[in-house]
Protein backbone atom coordinates (compact mmCIF):
# COMPACT_ATOMS: atom_id res chain seq x y z
CA UNK A 1 0.00 0.00 0.00
CA UNK A 2 1.57 3.61 -0.87
CA UNK A 3 0.42 6.15 1.07
CA UNK A 4 0.18 9.75 -0.62
CA UNK A 5 2.08 11.83 1.40
CA UNK A 6 0.29 15.41 1.69
CA UNK A 7 2.31 18.27 1.56
CA UNK A 8 3.60 20.21 4.93
CA UNK A 9 2.31 23.29 4.77
CA UNK A 10 5.06 24.60 6.81
CA UNK A 11 7.78 23.24 5.00
CA UNK A 12 6.05 25.06 1.72
CA UNK A 13 5.87 28.17 2.93
CA UNK A 14 9.88 28.06 3.88
CA UNK A 15 10.81 26.54 0.69
CA UNK A 16 8.73 29.19 -1.09
CA UNK A 17 7.05 26.67 -2.60
CA UNK A 18 3.18 28.02 -2.20
CA UNK A 19 4.50 30.95 -4.76
CA UNK A 20 4.52 28.84 -7.79
CA UNK A 21 1.44 26.98 -6.67
CA UNK A 22 -1.35 28.21 -9.76
CA UNK A 23 -3.75 29.50 -7.25
CA UNK A 24 -1.12 31.99 -5.85
CA UNK A 25 0.02 33.20 -9.12
CA UNK A 26 -3.14 35.33 -10.33
CA UNK A 27 -2.34 36.98 -7.11
CA UNK A 28 1.42 38.09 -7.87
CA UNK A 29 0.43 41.81 -9.59
CA UNK A 30 -1.22 42.56 -6.30
CA UNK A 31 2.16 40.69 -4.14
CA UNK A 32 4.56 43.03 -6.00
CA UNK A 33 1.99 46.18 -5.78
CA UNK A 34 1.91 45.47 -1.51
CA UNK A 35 6.24 45.04 -1.71
CA UNK A 36 6.24 48.13 -3.35
CA UNK A 37 4.11 50.19 -1.10
CA UNK A 38 6.51 48.61 1.86
CA UNK A 39 9.34 50.23 0.13
CA UNK A 40 7.80 53.42 0.07
CA UNK A 41 6.67 53.42 3.36
CA UNK A 42 10.13 52.46 4.75
CA UNK A 43 11.75 55.21 2.73
CA UNK A 44 9.45 57.68 3.99
CA UNK A 45 9.74 56.87 7.58
CA UNK A 46 13.64 57.05 7.04
CA UNK A 47 13.57 60.53 5.60
CA UNK A 48 11.27 61.46 8.47
CA UNK A 49 13.41 60.18 11.02
CA UNK A 50 16.64 61.96 9.03
CA UNK A 51 14.78 65.50 9.25
CA UNK A 52 13.94 64.60 12.73
CA UNK A 53 17.78 64.11 14.06
CA UNK A 54 18.19 67.43 11.41
CA UNK A 55 15.71 69.68 13.22
CA UNK A 56 16.91 68.48 16.59
CA UNK A 57 20.53 69.54 15.17
CA UNK A 58 19.90 72.69 13.96
CA UNK A 59 17.93 73.81 17.43
CA UNK A 60 21.02 73.05 19.53
CA UNK A 61 22.78 74.85 17.37
CA UNK A 62 20.11 77.59 17.62
CA UNK A 63 20.84 77.76 21.25
CA UNK A 64 24.72 77.92 21.28
CA UNK A 65 24.67 80.47 18.84
CA UNK A 66 21.58 82.21 21.18
CA UNK A 67 23.86 81.93 24.10
CA UNK A 68 26.97 83.27 22.01
CA UNK A 69 25.17 86.30 21.00
CA UNK A 70 23.66 87.34 24.71
CA UNK A 71 27.92 86.55 25.88
CA UNK A 72 28.97 88.85 23.23
CA UNK A 73 26.11 91.50 24.16
CA UNK A 74 27.11 91.60 27.78
CA UNK A 75 30.60 91.89 26.44
CA UNK A 76 29.64 94.72 24.66
CA UNK A 77 27.44 96.59 26.80
CA UNK A 78 30.30 96.68 29.67
CA UNK A 79 32.61 97.52 27.07
CA UNK A 80 30.93 100.71 26.16
CA UNK A 81 30.27 101.70 29.62
CA UNK A 82 31.54 104.96 30.37
CA UNK A 83 33.94 104.17 33.12
CA UNK A 84 35.64 101.68 31.12
CA UNK A 85 35.71 103.86 28.28
CA UNK A 86 37.72 106.55 29.93
CA UNK A 87 40.09 103.90 31.57
CA UNK A 88 40.97 102.64 28.14
CA UNK A 89 41.53 106.28 26.67
CA UNK A 90 44.07 107.08 29.89
CA UNK A 91 45.93 104.04 29.54
CA UNK A 92 46.31 104.60 25.52
CA UNK A 93 47.25 108.03 26.82
CA UNK A 94 45.13 109.86 23.87
CA UNK A 95 44.71 113.02 25.77
CA UNK A 96 41.21 113.46 25.41
CA UNK A 97 39.34 115.27 28.10
CA UNK A 98 35.60 113.88 28.84
CA UNK A 99 33.40 116.73 27.64
CA UNK A 100 31.71 119.04 30.95
CA UNK A 101 28.58 120.25 29.28
CA UNK A 102 25.73 117.32 28.37
CA UNK A 103 25.56 116.78 24.30
CA UNK A 104 22.43 119.02 22.51
CA UNK A 105 19.85 117.22 21.45
CA UNK A 106 19.37 118.80 17.47
CA UNK A 107 15.68 118.34 16.06
CA UNK A 108 14.47 118.25 13.02
CA UNK A 109 11.13 119.91 11.60
CA UNK A 110 9.22 118.08 8.98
Amino acid sequence: MTELKKPNRFGTILTGGFLVNPKVLKHWPYILFLCGLALIMTTSSHNAERKVHRIAELRREMKELNSEFIDTRSRLMNESMESKVIEKVKAAELNLQQGSQPPKIIKVKE
